[in-house]
């Protein structure tokens, strides 16, 4: 069955053309009810059972498990931010001088600061693998650079400014004959594109959950692979100890973390306003085929972006991005400035990302969305 626009699941008004999911996502009505729910529920707190603290948790856990096609829940953890996954990977990472960590040009911040840091720490070196003129060669120079010195590989599964799709497959293969790891920040492509655990077989990956997760600002997820198994946190916090159910034994203090990934928590993991927001979006997204969501993302937007191509905003082919999610490049003889203003006059709304306008699109879009963007920017061109 072909997907068609579910602009009644969300309360966006008819003269906002929103087009930057990446940056933040909008609430499904749903989302938004159980926030107001959880919300409601603070007036009550005599209410609250100890099991309020693990169940819903759990329950989360185990709906972003089959989000990313992993069968262990205990794989899984919830965290407040793509930055705090990366630190407690980058805290049991060990590197001998002369390593080198992977990434490639334009990386986000989140997931190149503590590569830096452990870089400087251990007198390792950042490999930057540039993107090249023609954007299919880019997993070529990306595989070509990994070698007996390769360390770690720390990449997303599509650039989070103009939507280029990684060949993670032949990345993992490739790392695994040097016994590198890889680790990927998944927060512009779960939920959006195909993506399977199993598949791909990653070392760890990290998402934020306010963007294609549909979830509230400071949330995010992370799966950890056997590697991290026995490591060590960033923090210590008592809910991710073993027995902490038991709330009155609490000081019979537990050396022991829960299995595998749970170590990796953070503290106040429990919080019930954010884990009804996150169950209600991640059921959401579970009801939407990535597959079949791609196509939809094509059909609505493959008509403008070829007029665009037309009078010089030209994107790449469809072939080597994502559909959900691409980057515009932006003529030279072109007021950057003067588009802006002009985009925001119409209420339309998309990011400014380097070199590019970055537009990534929604169930709740539609062609006349994208019509209007290509009226405001012939508008730009010929007044």
């Amino acid at each position: 069955m072909i997907l068609k626009s579910q602009q009644h699941l969300f309360n966006i008004s008819e003269d906002v053309t929103y087009l930057n999911t990446a940056s933040f996502s909008p609430a499904f009505k749903s989302v938004e009810a159980a926030g107001i729910e959880a919300i409601k529920h603070k007036t009550n707190p005599e209410l609250r059972q100890p099991s309020d603290l693990f169940d819903p948790v759990i329950e989360l856990r185990k709906l972003f498990a089959e989000l990313i096609d992993e069968d262990d829940y205990n794989r899984v953890v919830t965290m407040p931010s793509v930055s705090y996954g990366m630190a407690n990977i980058a805290n049991n990472i060990t590197l001998k001088e002369g390593d080198e960590i992977i990434i490639v040009e334009e990386q986000f911040p989140s997931n190149y600061y503590n590569w830096e840091d452990i870089a400087l720490q251990y007198n390792a070196k950042i490999i930057t693998v540039d993107q090249p003129k023609n954007a299919e060669d880019w997993n070529t120079l990306i595989l070509k650079a990994i070698n007996p010195k390769t360390a770690l590989v720390s990449i997303g599964h599509l650039h989070w400014a103009n939507g280029i799709i990684f060949d993670l497959k032949a990345i993992r293969k490739k790392t695994r004959q040097y016994d590198a790891l890889l680790v990927i920040d998944g927060s512009q492509s779960v939920g959006a594109l195909p993506f399977s655990i199993k598949d791909i077989q990653p070392d760890a990956l990290i998402c934020a959950g306010y963007k294609w997760l549909f979830g509230p600002y400071g949330c995010a997820y992370g799966y950890f692979g056997p590697y991290f198994d026995n490591g060590k946190p960033i923090e210590q916090n008592w809910a991710n100890r073993l027995d902490s159910e038991n709330l009155s034994g609490l000081t019979a203090y537990q050396s022991e973390y829960k299995p595998k990934a749970n170590r990796y928590a953070v503290g106040e993991s429990g919080s019930f306003i954010y884990i009804q927001m996150q169950t209600a979006a991640l059921k959401e997204i579970l009801k939407i085929d990535s597959e079949k969501f791609q196509a939809y993302c094509h059909s609505v937007t493959e008509k403008t972006l070829n007029k665009l191509s037309e009078i010089g905003f030209e994107s790449d082919q469809p072939s080597a991005r994502a559909k959900h999610l691409f980057g515009i490049k932006i003529p030279k003889s072109v007021n950057t400035e003067t588009l802006k203003t002009e985009l925001k006059a119409n209420n339309i709304h998309l990011s400014f990302r380097g070199k590019y306008m970055r537009v990534s699109c929604h169930l709740f879009n539609n062609e006349t969305h994208f019509e209007k963007l290509f009226k405001v920017i012939n508008s730009v061109i010929n007044g």
